[in-house]
């Protein structure tokens, strides 16, 4: 796949990533899965920086380290083996970029899915640590049980941002069905 496609919530996600994101930064990969966004992350903030890497499953840090460890970048890179619902408790530094990728871990058992609540909770945690100019981006999975309702709390949520502060767009790809993966973009304003 071309990597500068803008096809598809995930690519256009890095798109805006790759933009702000710099050499030194320090960065969170909410759900780390499989490991392609830490990587991505990872790549970005090179050897001077830092991303903290979330998820409670064991197979998806252990693919996550394994991707990392390949590419030579687990080194700029802290797996925390916990839910994102508990993102302050491990990330304690002003962060330039968050990325949230929802649903449920590719490959491994689909019933395994974000939650609202806990989603909600790691997003209200991690734009207190965002820096001005600072980005989330979040990517939606609506086609599985739960994904319709994760979305609508997200972007109710999303929406109540104050203006002032916050800058939140939300983007889809028309042309597809209105299951597929969307991305809601949150940047913290610059003063």
């Amino acid at each position: 796949m071309d990597k500068e496609s803008l096809r598809g919530a995930v690519l256009l996600s890095h798109f805006f990533l790759k933009e702000r994101v710099r050499r030194g930064d320090r960065v969170a990969d909410a759900t780390c899965g499989n490991g392609h966004d830490t990587l991505f992350l990872a790549s970005l903030v090179g050897e001077g920086g830092k991303v903290w890497a979330f998820d409670f499953q064991e197979k998806a840090l252990a693919n996550t380290r394994m991707r990392l460890a390949e590419a030579g970048c687990l080194g700029q890179v802290e797996l925390v083996a916990s839910g994102h619902e508990r993102f302050a408790e491990f990330v304690g530094e002003p962060l330039k970029a968050a990325v949230f990728n929802l649903g449920y871990l590719p490959g491994g058992d689909k019933s395994v899915v974000t939650r609202p609540d806990e989603t909600i909770a790691a997003l209200q945690q991690a734009v207190g640590l965002l820096i001005p100019g600072g980005l989330i981006t979040v990517c939606i999975y609506t086609g599985h049980p739960g994904g319709g309702e994760e979305g609508e709390a997200v972007e109710k949520w999303a929406a109540a941002l104050p203006h002032a502060e916050y800058n939140v767009w939300l983007s889809r790809q028309i042309n597809l069905p209105p299951s597929a993966p969307y991305v809601l973009l949150i940047e913290k304003a610059r003063k």
